[in-house]
């Protein structure tokens, strides 16, 4: 099981979701001691990681790595809706965009 992608408002009330049932997002991250990406080092693969709009913006600029690992057009999807996820996040007040590890 991967890391699921949730996009939830204040309420906890899911806005959109993304399963990864194959561990796509563990294999695209960086090693956790690159410390070019503090955002993407914080997610944590055995836990829960919220990040709020305010720190969209940074996060948003991490994630050309994730999509610069990907190789296969399930990981380029992969990587496309959580972009979409994380912009509708920086976009909209009052929403979390949820990672949801094993």
């Amino acid at each position: 099981m991967g890391i699921n992608v949730t996009l939830i408002t204040e309420r906890g009330e899911e806005l959109e979701y993304i399963g990864d049932p194959k561990g796509i997002l563990s294999q695209l991250l960086p090693p956790e001691d690159h410390s070019t990406y503090p955002f993407l080092n914080s997610i944590d693969l055995y836990g829960d990681t919220v990040f709020n709009r305010i720190q969209m913006r940074h996060f948003l600029t991490e994630w050309e790595f994730i999509e610069s690992q990907a190789k296969s057009d399930e990981e380029r999807a992969y990587s496309v809706a959580v972009k979409r996820m994380a912009a509708r996040c920086y976009c909209e007040v009052h929403t979390y965009l949820k990672f949801l590890g094993d």
